[in-house]
Protein backbone atom coordinates (compact mmCIF):
# COMPACT_ATOMS: atom_id res chain seq x y z
CA UNK A 1 0.00 0.00 0.00
CA UNK A 2 1.04 3.60 -0.44
CA UNK A 3 3.06 5.30 2.25
CA UNK A 4 0.77 6.69 4.94
CA UNK A 5 -1.93 4.05 4.44
CA UNK A 6 -1.17 2.50 7.82
CA UNK A 7 -1.61 5.82 9.61
CA UNK A 8 -4.93 6.43 7.83
CA UNK A 9 -6.10 2.96 8.79
CA UNK A 10 -5.22 3.51 12.45
CA UNK A 11 -6.97 6.88 12.49
CA UNK A 12 -10.11 5.33 10.98
CA UNK A 13 -10.15 2.68 13.73
CA UNK A 14 -9.47 5.27 16.44
CA UNK A 15 -12.51 7.25 15.30
CA UNK A 16 -14.70 4.27 16.18
CA UNK A 17 -13.08 3.55 19.56
CA UNK A 18 -14.31 6.32 21.88
CA UNK A 19 -13.90 4.31 25.10
CA UNK A 20 -10.24 3.54 24.44
CA UNK A 21 -9.70 7.18 23.39
CA UNK A 22 -11.05 8.42 26.71
CA UNK A 23 -8.79 6.01 28.60
CA UNK A 24 -5.78 7.06 26.51
CA UNK A 25 -6.52 10.72 27.31
CA UNK A 26 -6.57 9.97 31.04
CA UNK A 27 -3.42 7.85 30.73
CA UNK A 28 -1.67 10.72 28.97
CA UNK A 29 -2.29 13.00 31.95
CA UNK A 30 -1.86 10.55 34.85
CA UNK A 31 0.96 8.39 33.35
CA UNK A 32 0.02 5.32 35.46
CA UNK A 33 2.34 3.03 33.47
CA UNK A 34 5.46 5.18 33.64
CA UNK A 35 8.54 3.07 32.93
CA UNK A 36 6.66 -0.25 32.71
CA UNK A 37 7.80 -2.68 30.01
CA UNK A 38 4.78 -4.12 28.19
CA UNK A 39 5.07 -7.03 25.77
CA UNK A 40 2.09 -7.85 23.56
CA UNK A 41 1.66 -10.90 21.34
CA UNK A 42 -1.54 -9.94 19.53
CA UNK A 43 -3.00 -9.69 16.05
CA UNK A 44 -1.28 -6.72 14.44
CA UNK A 45 -4.25 -4.66 13.25
CA UNK A 46 -5.23 -1.00 13.31
CA UNK A 47 -7.28 -1.62 16.45
CA UNK A 48 -4.29 -3.21 18.19
CA UNK A 49 -2.26 -0.16 17.19
CA UNK A 50 -4.76 2.01 19.08
CA UNK A 51 -4.25 -0.12 22.20
CA UNK A 52 -0.47 0.09 21.86
CA UNK A 53 -0.70 3.87 21.54
CA UNK A 54 -2.93 4.11 24.62
CA UNK A 55 -0.46 2.10 26.72
CA UNK A 56 2.40 4.19 25.40
CA UNK A 57 0.47 7.35 26.32
CA UNK A 58 0.35 6.01 29.86
CA UNK A 59 4.14 5.89 29.99
CA UNK A 60 4.71 2.24 29.09
CA UNK A 61 7.46 0.98 26.79
CA UNK A 62 5.54 -1.23 24.36
CA UNK A 63 6.87 -4.02 22.13
CA UNK A 64 4.52 -5.97 19.88
CA UNK A 65 4.76 -9.33 18.11
CA UNK A 66 2.23 -10.84 15.73
CA UNK A 67 0.08 -13.58 17.26
CA UNK A 68 -0.90 -14.91 13.84
CA UNK A 69 1.14 -14.51 10.64
CA UNK A 70 -2.00 -14.49 8.47
CA UNK A 71 -3.55 -11.50 10.24
CA UNK A 72 -0.73 -8.96 10.30
CA UNK A 73 -1.47 -5.66 8.58
CA UNK A 74 2.01 -4.72 7.37
CA UNK A 75 1.17 -1.08 6.74
CA UNK A 76 -0.04 -0.74 10.34
CA UNK A 77 3.16 -2.29 11.68
CA UNK A 78 5.17 0.17 9.59
CA UNK A 79 3.18 3.14 10.86
CA UNK A 80 3.61 2.10 14.50
CA UNK A 81 7.34 1.73 14.06
CA UNK A 82 7.89 4.96 12.14
CA UNK A 83 5.43 7.26 13.94
CA UNK A 84 5.29 5.89 17.47
CA UNK A 85 8.61 4.15 18.02
CA UNK A 86 6.80 0.90 18.88
CA UNK A 87 8.77 -2.11 17.69
CA UNK A 88 6.63 -4.60 15.80
CA UNK A 89 7.94 -8.11 15.17
CA UNK A 90 6.13 -9.93 12.39
CA UNK A 91 4.92 -9.66 8.84
CA UNK A 92 1.96 -11.09 6.99
CA UNK A 93 2.45 -14.66 5.79
CA UNK A 94 5.69 -15.43 7.64
CA UNK A 95 6.48 -19.04 8.49
CA UNK A 96 6.28 -20.78 11.83
CA UNK A 97 10.02 -20.53 12.48
CA UNK A 98 9.95 -16.77 11.95
CA UNK A 99 6.91 -16.45 14.18
CA UNK A 100 8.57 -18.49 16.95
CA UNK A 101 11.73 -16.40 16.67
CA UNK A 102 9.73 -13.19 17.06
CA UNK A 103 8.01 -14.49 20.20
CA UNK A 104 11.42 -15.49 21.61
CA UNK A 105 12.79 -12.02 20.83
CA UNK A 106 9.83 -10.40 22.55
CA UNK A 107 10.35 -12.62 25.59
CA UNK A 108 14.02 -11.62 25.72
CA UNK A 109 12.94 -8.00 26.27
CA UNK A 110 11.82 -9.13 29.77
CA UNK A 111 8.35 -7.54 29.79
CA UNK A 112 6.81 -6.76 33.14
CA UNK A 113 3.24 -7.10 31.84
CA UNK A 114 2.19 -9.30 28.92
CA UNK A 115 -0.86 -9.25 26.67
CA UNK A 116 -1.53 -12.50 24.85
CA UNK A 117 -3.81 -13.95 22.21
CA UNK A 118 -3.12 -17.63 22.75
CA UNK A 119 -0.62 -17.52 25.67
CA UNK A 120 2.45 -17.85 23.43
CA UNK A 121 4.36 -15.03 25.13
CA UNK A 122 3.61 -15.86 28.75
CA UNK A 123 4.33 -19.56 28.13
CA UNK A 124 7.63 -18.67 26.43
CA UNK A 125 8.63 -16.55 29.42
CA UNK A 126 7.92 -19.42 31.80
CA UNK A 127 9.86 -21.85 29.60
CA UNK A 128 13.09 -19.87 29.87
CA UNK A 129 15.81 -21.30 32.15
CA UNK A 130 15.76 -17.98 34.00
CA UNK A 131 11.97 -18.07 34.33
CA UNK A 132 9.59 -15.13 33.74
CA UNK A 133 11.87 -12.60 35.43
CA UNK A 134 10.14 -9.64 37.11
CA UNK A 135 6.81 -10.32 35.42
CA UNK A 136 4.08 -8.48 37.35
CA UNK A 137 1.21 -10.16 35.58
CA UNK A 138 -0.36 -11.15 32.29
CA UNK A 139 -3.58 -10.80 30.32
CA UNK A 140 -5.13 -13.49 28.14
CA UNK A 141 -7.99 -12.82 25.72
CA UNK A 142 -8.71 -16.25 24.25
CA UNK A 143 -10.29 -19.48 25.46
CA UNK A 144 -7.39 -21.50 24.06
CA UNK A 145 -4.84 -19.33 25.82
CA UNK A 146 -6.63 -19.70 29.15
CA UNK A 147 -6.64 -23.47 28.75
CA UNK A 148 -2.86 -23.36 28.36
CA UNK A 149 -2.35 -21.01 31.30
CA UNK A 150 -4.64 -23.01 33.57
CA UNK A 151 -2.70 -26.15 32.69
CA UNK A 152 0.49 -24.32 33.63
CA UNK A 153 -1.11 -23.32 36.93
CA UNK A 154 -2.35 -26.88 37.60
CA UNK A 155 1.21 -28.13 37.22
CA UNK A 156 2.38 -25.58 39.76
CA UNK A 157 4.54 -23.80 37.19
CA UNK A 158 2.69 -20.49 36.81
CA UNK A 159 4.68 -17.71 38.47
CA UNK A 160 2.41 -14.68 37.99
CA UNK A 161 -1.23 -13.65 38.18
CA UNK A 162 -3.14 -13.82 34.89
CA UNK A 163 -6.32 -11.83 34.33
CA UNK A 164 -8.83 -13.78 32.23
CA UNK A 165 -9.93 -10.97 29.92
CA UNK A 166 -11.69 -13.51 27.70
CA UNK A 167 -14.13 -14.28 30.52
CA UNK A 168 -15.09 -10.71 31.37
CA UNK A 169 -18.80 -10.02 30.79
CA UNK A 170 -18.07 -7.18 28.35
CA UNK A 171 -15.65 -9.34 26.41
CA UNK A 172 -18.05 -12.26 26.10
CA UNK A 173 -20.95 -10.10 24.96
CA UNK A 174 -19.09 -7.81 22.59
CA UNK A 175 -15.98 -9.60 21.34
CA UNK A 176 -17.30 -13.13 21.08
CA UNK A 177 -20.96 -12.81 20.17
CA UNK A 178 -21.03 -9.55 18.21
CA UNK A 179 -17.41 -9.37 17.05
CA UNK A 180 -16.70 -12.88 15.79
CA UNK A 181 -20.37 -13.43 15.01
CA UNK A 182 -20.22 -10.71 12.36
CA UNK A 183 -16.60 -10.86 11.26
CA UNK A 184 -16.48 -14.64 10.74
CA UNK A 185 -19.30 -14.48 8.23
CA UNK A 186 -17.67 -11.40 6.72
CA UNK A 187 -14.48 -13.41 6.14
CA UNK A 188 -16.36 -16.34 4.61
CA UNK A 189 -18.29 -14.07 2.26
CA UNK A 190 -15.23 -12.07 1.21
CA UNK A 191 -13.27 -15.24 0.47
CA UNK A 192 -16.02 -17.11 -1.39
CA UNK A 193 -18.82 -14.71 -2.36
CA UNK A 194 -21.28 -17.53 -1.66
CA UNK A 195 -24.96 -16.84 -1.05
CA UNK A 196 -25.83 -17.95 2.48
CA UNK A 197 -29.59 -17.87 1.93
CA UNK A 198 -30.82 -21.39 1.29
CA UNK A 199 -27.53 -22.97 2.40
CA UNK A 200 -27.05 -25.21 5.43
CA UNK A 201 -24.41 -23.77 7.73
CA UNK A 202 -22.97 -26.03 10.42
CA UNK A 203 -21.58 -24.37 13.55
CA UNK A 204 -19.29 -26.61 15.57
CA UNK A 205 -19.29 -25.18 19.09
CA UNK A 206 -22.10 -23.20 20.71
CA UNK A 207 -20.31 -20.90 23.11
CA UNK A 208 -20.77 -17.15 22.89
CA UNK A 209 -18.98 -17.04 19.53
CA UNK A 210 -20.98 -19.92 18.11
CA UNK A 211 -24.17 -18.21 19.21
CA UNK A 212 -23.18 -15.05 17.36
CA UNK A 213 -22.33 -16.88 14.15
CA UNK A 214 -25.51 -18.98 14.28
CA UNK A 215 -27.75 -15.93 14.82
CA UNK A 216 -26.23 -13.97 11.95
CA UNK A 217 -26.24 -16.94 9.59
CA UNK A 218 -29.93 -17.50 10.31
CA UNK A 219 -30.54 -13.81 9.73
CA UNK A 220 -28.89 -14.18 6.31
CA UNK A 221 -31.32 -16.94 5.39
CA UNK A 222 -29.21 -20.02 6.12
CA UNK A 223 -30.51 -23.13 7.81
CA UNK A 224 -28.27 -23.59 10.86
CA UNK A 225 -27.15 -26.89 12.39
CA UNK A 226 -25.23 -26.93 15.68
CA UNK A 227 -22.78 -29.59 16.85
CA UNK A 228 -21.71 -29.70 20.50
CA UNK A 229 -20.05 -31.93 23.10
CA UNK A 230 -21.45 -30.07 26.11
CA UNK A 231 -25.05 -31.11 26.94
CA UNK A 232 -25.99 -27.72 28.40
CA UNK A 233 -24.76 -25.83 25.35
CA UNK A 234 -26.48 -28.34 23.08
CA UNK A 235 -29.73 -27.88 25.01
CA UNK A 236 -29.44 -24.09 24.68
CA UNK A 237 -28.93 -24.43 20.93
CA UNK A 238 -32.01 -26.61 20.65
CA UNK A 239 -34.08 -24.22 22.72
CA UNK A 240 -32.83 -21.35 20.54
CA UNK A 241 -34.46 -23.11 17.60
CA UNK A 242 -31.49 -24.78 15.87
CA UNK A 243 -31.10 -28.38 14.79
CA UNK A 244 -28.57 -30.18 16.97
CA UNK A 245 -26.83 -33.35 15.86
CA UNK A 246 -23.45 -35.16 15.92
CA UNK A 247 -20.82 -33.85 13.52
CA UNK A 248 -20.83 -37.13 11.54
CA UNK A 249 -24.46 -36.58 10.60
CA UNK A 250 -24.02 -32.86 10.03
CA UNK A 251 -21.11 -33.59 7.67
CA UNK A 252 -23.58 -35.03 5.17
CA UNK A 253 -25.90 -32.04 5.46
CA UNK A 254 -23.69 -29.00 5.53
CA UNK A 255 -22.76 -26.62 2.74
CA UNK A 256 -20.63 -24.35 4.96
CA UNK A 257 -18.84 -25.51 8.13
CA UNK A 258 -17.50 -23.16 10.80
CA UNK A 259 -15.44 -24.50 13.70
CA UNK A 260 -15.36 -22.38 16.82
CA UNK A 261 -14.34 -24.61 19.72
CA UNK A 262 -10.74 -23.84 20.72
CA UNK A 263 -10.02 -27.59 20.43
CA UNK A 264 -8.31 -29.67 17.73
CA UNK A 265 -9.45 -32.18 15.12
CA UNK A 266 -13.04 -30.94 15.27
CA UNK A 267 -13.41 -31.69 11.56
CA UNK A 268 -11.37 -34.72 10.53
CA UNK A 269 -11.23 -37.71 8.17
CA UNK A 270 -14.54 -39.26 9.23
CA UNK A 271 -16.25 -35.94 8.45
CA UNK A 272 -14.40 -35.13 5.22
CA UNK A 273 -15.36 -38.55 3.84
CA UNK A 274 -19.06 -37.71 4.24
CA UNK A 275 -19.12 -34.13 2.96
CA UNK A 276 -20.85 -33.15 -0.26
CA UNK A 277 -19.14 -31.68 -3.30
CA UNK A 278 -18.45 -27.97 -2.89
CA UNK A 279 -18.46 -27.87 0.92
CA UNK A 280 -16.75 -24.84 2.44
CA UNK A 281 -14.54 -25.30 5.54
CA UNK A 282 -13.75 -22.33 7.77
CA UNK A 283 -12.21 -21.96 11.21
CA UNK A 284 -13.29 -19.11 13.48
CA UNK A 285 -11.81 -20.56 16.66
CA UNK A 286 -8.12 -19.99 17.25
CA UNK A 287 -5.16 -22.09 16.07
CA UNK A 288 -5.17 -23.83 12.68
CA UNK A 289 -5.80 -27.22 14.30
CA UNK A 290 -9.60 -27.26 14.51
CA UNK A 291 -9.78 -28.52 10.93
CA UNK A 292 -7.40 -31.50 10.70
CA UNK A 293 -5.20 -30.39 7.81
CA UNK A 294 -3.14 -33.59 7.83
CA UNK A 295 -6.25 -35.73 7.39
CA UNK A 296 -7.52 -33.44 4.64
CA UNK A 297 -4.21 -33.54 2.78
CA UNK A 298 -3.97 -37.33 3.11
CA UNK A 299 -7.41 -37.76 1.53
CA UNK A 300 -6.83 -35.30 -1.31
CA UNK A 301 -5.76 -36.44 -4.75
CA UNK A 302 -4.85 -32.85 -5.63
CA UNK A 303 -4.97 -29.36 -4.14
CA UNK A 304 -5.20 -26.11 -6.04
CA UNK A 305 -6.14 -22.51 -5.31
CA UNK A 306 -9.42 -21.48 -6.88
CA UNK A 307 -9.61 -17.99 -5.35
CA UNK A 308 -7.29 -16.04 -3.09
CA UNK A 309 -7.46 -17.79 0.31
CA UNK A 310 -9.61 -20.62 -1.07
CA UNK A 311 -8.00 -24.01 -1.75
CA UNK A 312 -9.94 -26.84 -3.40
CA UNK A 313 -9.07 -30.33 -2.11
CA UNK A 314 -10.13 -33.04 -4.58
CA UNK A 315 -11.37 -35.91 -2.42
CA UNK A 316 -12.70 -38.76 -4.52
CA UNK A 317 -14.12 -36.40 -7.12
CA UNK A 318 -15.61 -34.10 -4.49
CA UNK A 319 -14.20 -30.61 -3.93
CA UNK A 320 -13.79 -29.49 -0.34
CA UNK A 321 -12.91 -25.82 -0.11
CA UNK A 322 -10.59 -24.81 2.74
CA UNK A 323 -10.50 -21.12 3.62
CA UNK A 324 -7.36 -19.26 4.75
CA UNK A 325 -5.38 -22.47 5.26
CA UNK A 326 -7.47 -23.23 8.32
CA UNK A 327 -6.48 -20.08 10.19
CA UNK A 328 -9.04 -17.77 11.79
CA UNK A 329 -11.16 -16.71 8.86
CA UNK A 330 -12.39 -13.41 10.28
CA UNK A 331 -8.83 -12.06 10.41
CA UNK A 332 -7.14 -13.97 7.60
CA UNK A 333 -9.86 -13.33 5.02
CA UNK A 334 -11.36 -10.12 6.42
CA UNK A 335 -10.39 -7.41 8.89
CA UNK A 336 -11.35 -9.04 12.17
CA UNK A 337 -13.76 -7.54 14.64
CA UNK A 338 -15.19 -4.12 13.87
CA UNK A 339 -13.32 -1.34 15.66
CA UNK A 340 -16.41 -0.60 17.76
CA UNK A 341 -16.16 -4.12 19.20
CA UNK A 342 -12.42 -3.94 19.81
CA UNK A 343 -13.04 -0.64 21.59
CA UNK A 344 -14.56 -2.64 24.45
CA UNK A 345 -12.02 -5.46 24.35
CA UNK A 346 -8.97 -3.21 24.31
CA UNK A 347 -10.46 -0.81 26.86
CA UNK A 348 -10.70 -3.80 29.19
CA UNK A 349 -7.09 -4.69 28.48
CA UNK A 350 -5.81 -1.15 29.00
CA UNK A 351 -7.54 -0.89 32.38
CA UNK A 352 -6.35 -4.38 33.34
CA UNK A 353 -2.74 -3.44 32.59
CA UNK A 354 -3.17 -0.41 34.85
CA UNK A 355 -4.71 -2.64 37.55
CA UNK A 356 -1.84 -5.16 37.41
CA UNK A 357 0.69 -2.36 37.81
CA UNK A 358 -1.25 -0.64 40.60
CA UNK A 359 -1.71 -3.88 42.56
CA UNK A 360 1.65 -5.47 41.78
CA UNK A 361 2.49 -8.19 44.28
CA UNK A 362 -1.01 -8.32 45.77
CA UNK A 363 -2.35 -11.27 43.74
CA UNK A 364 -1.14 -14.85 44.03
CA UNK A 365 0.03 -16.66 40.87
CA UNK A 366 -2.96 -18.13 39.11
CA UNK A 367 -5.83 -17.22 36.80
CA UNK A 368 -8.00 -14.42 38.17
CA UNK A 369 -11.24 -12.84 36.91
CA UNK A 370 -11.22 -9.29 35.62
CA UNK A 371 -12.26 -7.07 38.55
CA UNK A 372 -15.99 -6.36 38.35
CA UNK A 373 -15.41 -2.63 38.66
CA UNK A 374 -13.34 -2.67 35.44
CA UNK A 375 -16.07 -4.60 33.60
CA UNK A 376 -18.70 -2.12 34.82
CA UNK A 377 -16.58 0.92 34.03
CA UNK A 378 -16.02 -0.18 30.43
CA UNK A 379 -19.73 -0.90 29.99
CA UNK A 380 -20.57 2.51 31.47
CA UNK A 381 -18.14 4.30 29.18
CA UNK A 382 -19.50 2.44 26.14
CA UNK A 383 -23.07 3.35 27.02
CA UNK A 384 -22.05 6.98 27.41
CA UNK A 385 -20.38 6.89 23.99
CA UNK A 386 -23.60 5.48 22.53
CA UNK A 387 -25.69 8.18 24.19
CA UNK A 388 -27.55 5.65 26.33
CA UNK A 389 -28.76 6.37 29.88
CA UNK A 390 -29.88 3.72 32.36
CA UNK A 391 -31.59 3.64 35.75
CA UNK A 392 -29.88 3.36 39.12
CA UNK A 393 -31.05 1.50 42.22
CA UNK A 394 -32.84 3.62 44.79
CA UNK A 395 -31.49 3.51 48.37
CA UNK A 396 -34.52 1.43 49.38
CA UNK A 397 -33.90 -1.04 46.56
CA UNK A 398 -30.22 -1.35 47.50
CA UNK A 399 -31.12 -1.95 51.16
CA UNK A 400 -33.66 -4.60 50.10
CA UNK A 401 -31.09 -6.44 47.98
CA UNK A 402 -28.40 -6.23 50.65
CA UNK A 403 -30.37 -7.88 53.46
CA UNK A 404 -31.17 -11.54 53.91
CA UNK A 405 -34.62 -10.61 55.19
Amino acid sequence: MARGAGTARIEWAAGQMPVLRSIAARFSEARPLEGVRVGACLHVTAETACLARALSAGGASVNLAAANPMTTQDEVAEALSENDGIEVLGRRGEGFEEFSAHVATLASSSPQVTLDDGADLVVSLHARPSGPGDLLGALEETTTGLVRVRRLAAEGSLRCPVLAVNEARCERAFNDRHGTGQSALDGILRATNVLLAGQTLVVLGYGQTGRGIAARARGAGAAVVVCEVDPLSALEARMDGYEVMPARRAAERGDVFVTVTGSRGVLRREHFERMKDGAVLANAGHFDVEIDLDDLAALAESVHEVRPLVEAYDVGGRRLHLLARGRVVNLAAAEGHPAAVMDVSFALQALCVEDLVRHAGEREPGVHPVPAEIDHEVARLKLTALGVEIDALTPAQRDYLDTWA
